[in-house]
């Protein structure tokens, strides 16, 4: 698996997925039962790991996407 994401904006990711994570986890202590909570949980550990890793799956996707279009273009 490559890196596809630069420094800077893997710092930002885990920075942000943590701030969500935190305050989905702070809301789901009070509030158990909702499931946006659990959804907001997850998205933001997504992000972290995403950050953490260095790879994001929709960039390798749009940038595999615009390789194709290029290609197809040119001949």
């Amino acid at each position: 698996m490559k890196q596809n994401i630069g420094l800077f904006d893997a710092l930002f990711r885990i920075a942000c997925g943590l701030t969500i994570l935190s305050a989905a986890a702070a809301k789901f202590t009070r509030k158990p039962w909702c499931r946006m909570t659990l959804f907001c949980m997850f998205m933001g550990a997504m992000k972290t790991a995403s950050g953490i890793l260095r790879f994001c799956p929709m960039t390798y996707v749009c940038q595999t996407y615009m390789k194709q279009s290029e290609s197809e273009g040119q001949s």
